[in-house]
């Protein structure tokens, strides 16, 4: 039987390794971020105080990012995985057992979130450079669409099951199921082949590394303007993080399976664009359709501060996750063709951190702008603000919109 193009990559013994350890350890994540906000919501039910603890799991990744891209192109890439997913799992285990005896406090929270950021750091960088060195470049955009078709299914199942998890048992369940799901990917990090690194010219200086990667980035319109985009477009993803659990709660007088369910649309809207994409492969000019799909996502992000009810919640959360499906769908391929692979964990860093620079700032003030002018306002008004970025970036700039893939797989700029 001819498999789907999208499941192509799965022939690849280490590629299924990797994407079973991904999407089980995704239902975790999914899982954690339902969970992390309502546990904080029902020890104080302060929006301003869950913007403390989101900028506390953000912060670490931001600040770390750029080390996690170093060791990536000095280590090998899957035993700085299985550090970053032990490290997790422990914090998220001892979380755990402190909610379930109901001796978890709030600064003890928030260190748990700031363990799980700074594993984010280290995983994320070497995660995004060990698929191309698994994945022929062929495959690549198959591989990637993959990803995001298992991201998507991930953020099906882990919201629900968080919803009803904290509804009937409570959240240090959650985190329990969370740090279970940190374990099966460290176990399937660990039989992956080994690949050690191979350095082709002499040590040098971890920050003459990190410059070379930012000189990378500098040189390359597509790289450095959309990272500026990223930037200020996920001042909307901040809010949400922290408002739209407090409107379900508080306006909508909602449980967490309600959020779940919320979370969970979106998913749904993006598994239909991941396969898609998938089928179809990656357009001649991908910036242009990543950006548009980006607008899209981040306009019905504004849409949660407009909702009334709950339907139109769920209907905004489809339109949004399938805009951010295709967007990062080509974008990752974008990274993997262009991008040397020798190079390839130092931009991924510097994208991470770069991308997530202001969430930790936002995500502090969400709770307090909604304290002025309201949850609801403040959501809408965030939304729209990083649609706008999106709109005036394509629009302003002609080498961006410029770019395409050739066949050989090299940037062409205008």
């Amino acid at each position: 039987m001819r498999l789907p193009r999208m499941l192509r990559p799965l022939r690849i013994r280490d590629f299924a390794l990797l994407w079973t350890g991904m999407t089980t350890s995704l239902v975790g994540d999914f899982v954690f971020f339902v969970a992390y906000p309502w546990q904080t919501y029902q020890l104080t039910n302060d929006p301003t105080v869950l913007g403390w603890i989101s900028a506390a799991y953000v912060a670490p990744t931001v600040v770390f990012v750029t080390a996690g891209g170093v060791l990536t192109d000095r280590v090998e890439r899957r035993k700085l995985m299985i550090g970053a997913d032990a490290m997790r799992a422990t914090a998220t285990g001892v979380g755990a057992a402190l909610a379930i005896t109901h001796h978890l406090t709030l600064w003890e929270l928030a260190l748990v979130v700031a363990v799980g950021g700074l594993g984010q750091a280290l995983f994320g960088p070497a995660f995004g450079s060990i698929v191309p060195e698994i994945v022929p470049a062929a495959e690549l955009p198959q591989a990637n669409a993959l990803d995001q078709f298992v991201r998507t299914g991930a953020g099906l199942v882990g919201p629900a099951v968080a919803g009803v998890v904290i509804a009937t048992a409570g959240a240090g369940w959650a985190f329990a199921i969370d740090a279970a799901t940190f374990v099966v990917s460290t176990a399937t990090a660990l039989a992956l082949t080994p690949r050690p690194f191979e350095r082709t010219d002499a040590p040098r200086s971890a920050l003459r590394e990190a410059r070379e990667g930012w000189a990378f980035v500098r040189r390359h319109t597509w790289l450095w303007a959309s990272l500026v985009g990223f930037a200020l477009a996920n001042v909307a993803s901040a809010t949400r993080n922290v408002l739209l659990p407090f409107v379900i709660k508080n306006d909508l007088h909602e449980s967490a399976r309600t959020l779940g369910f919320v979370y969970a649309a979106a998913s749904g809207g993006a598994l239909v664009t991941a396969l898609a994409y998938g089928e179809r492969g990656v357009p001649r000019r991908p910036i242009v359709s990543a950006y548009v799909a980006w607008t899209i996502a981040m306009a019905a992000l504004g849409g949660y501060g407009l909702s009334t009810g709950v339907a139109e919640l769920v209907a905004f959360g489809v339109v949004s996750g399938a805009g951010l499906a295709v967007g990062n769908a080509l974008w990752s391929t974008l990274m993997h063709r262009l991008v040397p692979r020798e190079l390839l964990g130092r931009v991924t860093s510097i994208d991470w951190m770069v991308s997530l620079a202001l969430m930790p700032v936002a995500s502090a003030g969400a709770g307090l702008l909604a304290g002025v002018v309201g949850s609801r306002a403040t959501l809408a008004g965030a939304g729209l603000f990083a649609a706008g970025v999106n709109v005036l970036l394509l629009l302003g700039s002609p080498a961006l919109r410029g770019t395409r893939l050739e066949p050989a797989g090299e940037a062409a700029e205008a």
